[in-house]
């Protein structure tokens, strides 16, 4: 009874933040409407050459609210056997270019975690409810999502799966001409790594990331831990 309590109050609270955000419009330093002509961006992963899954979005946007899904599966073999598996399923809604919610639910080994991100009633800050973090984030920390150039812009990320705050430092490398799925693109390169050097090597950041600023389009994220990892776009739609 008490998680259905709170679950109600939660959704209550997410329409009174919207009234709010109705009349009394503010500014954010987010630009999730530079994404409002997309319908679908698909990502293939690959580790050590070797597709192993996928991470989509879904965009829906109408007047000034925009929705973002998301749905992640990949899975690790070795001889046959399930080394490591990802299941995840996330939601980002934006009012105005503003998050006001976040929600996610993934399943890494069979172990649940999740995030449940809401707009303060003061607009200052996000309250935070994941597996791994409570408390709260400023408004210009990005949902470390790979659909949304701002995570190239912020000082921090929100993990989509577990909900910790990790700060980060963003450098520009140089212009570099990739190719993905045969097509050429001219790319911005940056490196994005963890701001704590100290960081544990398990949480640190450490990526690679190349962005079509033509396409408004981030087509590529290689890291590697535990073998050499890359996301890859192999198909976009736009309306």
């Amino acid at each position: 009874m008490n998680c259905y309590i709170i679950y109600v109050n939660r959704y209550i609270k997410f329409f009174l933040i919207l009234l709010t955000l109705l009349i009394y419009p503010i500014r954010s330093i987010s630009h999730p409407q530079d994404y409002k002509m997309f319908k679908e961006i698909k990502m293939e992963i690959l580790r050590d050459g070797k597709v192993i899954g996928f991470s989509n979005y879904s965009f829906k946007y109408k007047d000034d609210f925009f929705e973002v899904k998301n749905e992640t599966k990949f899975e690790v073999d070795l001889l046959g056997v399930k080394l490591f598996a990802i299941s995840s399923e996330g939601t980002e809604k934006y009012y105005k270019n503003l998050l006001v919610s976040f929600n996610s639910e993934t399943f890494q080994n069979k172990k649940r975690k999740f995030v449940n991100l809401i707009l303060s009633e003061n607009k200052k800050e996000f309250e935070i409810i994941g597996s791994s973090y409570k408390g709260n984030g400023g408004i210009s920390s990005v949902v470390g999502n790979w659909w949304n150039h701002d995570i190239l812009e912020a000082d921090y990320q929100i993990s989509p799966l577990s909900g910790s705050i990790k700060e980060q430092v963003v450098t520009f490398v140089g212009k570099e001409n990739v190719i993905i799925n045969n097509k050429y693109y001219l790319s911005d390169r940056y490196k994005l790594i963890s701001k704590d050097p100290n960081t544990s090597e398990d949480k640190k950041l450490n990526f690679d990331i190349w962005y079509s600023k033509e396409e408004n389009l981030i087509l590529k994220i290689v890291y590697d831990k535990m073998g050499y990892w890359e996301y890859n776009v192999v198909s976009y739609k736009k309306n």
